[in-house]
């Protein structure tokens, strides 16, 4: 599920005379520690279960009309068969329509999905562009999802930049670095964030 996160963020902005300075971040490390995407997540799958049980609920009850309808149906007349029938139909009908409804294309999970995950995902553009604004970079690249990207020197990550423009400290996260969470106090050790990459 996580398509959400945004694939790769072009900020032309400023071009240098000599060269561009580029950057990338990891939107999925950076969601990872977002508490508000967290909770929008849990929120999607209290809905998602919701209208799960509400659909086998209506299949359940068809179940059992069908069941009812087989042991009866000798004693039926014909016409009562047809409306036995024409019921099941109906009704399997609607939890079918009821389930497109819920999950399908532009469904309700996805619109709910819109509306919890786009305010966080638009913050997330909004910060990257502050942080490659003001750092003077041309261009910044998503590791995240099938990124092309196949080295990436991690002194131009700036993902954590990201997350102190959204507000989260290192304190906030669940880190085991020795810094005190600025970007400038990490170095440029290990290529994992647990190593603390150096930040410019």
């Amino acid at each position: 599920m996580r398509t959400l996160v945004i694939t790769a963020f072009i900020l032309l902005t400023a071009f240098a005379a000599n060269a561009q300075r580029y950057a990338y971040v990891d939107t999925e490390y950076i969601l990872s520690n977002l508490k508000a995407y967290s909770d929008a997540q849990k929120e999607l799958d209290r809905f998602s279960n919701q209208w799960q049980k509400e659909i086998e609920e209506r299949y359940t009850g068809i179940e059992r009309l069908h069941k009812s309808y087989q042991a009866e149906k000798v004693l039926l007349t014909a016409e009562m068969r047809k409306e036995r029938e024409e019921e099941i139909v109906r009704k399997e009908e609607e939890a079918r329509d009821l389930k497109r409804q819920r999950f399908g294309v532009d469904g309700d999970l996805f619109q709910k999905r819109q509306e919890l995950i786009q305010p966080i995902q638009d913050d997330i553009y909004n910060a990257i562009k502050e942080v490659a604004q003001g750092g003077g970079f041309s261009v910044i690249f998503d590791k995240a999802n099938q990124s092309n990207i196949l080295y990436a020197d991690p002194r131009y990550d700036k993902s954590d930049r990201v997350l102190s423009r959204l507000g989260v400290s290192s304190r906030d996260r669940d880190r085991d670095d020795d810094d005190s969470g600025s970007d400038d106090a990490r170095g440029g050790g290990a290529g994992d964030r647990g190593g603390a990459p150096q930040k410019r």
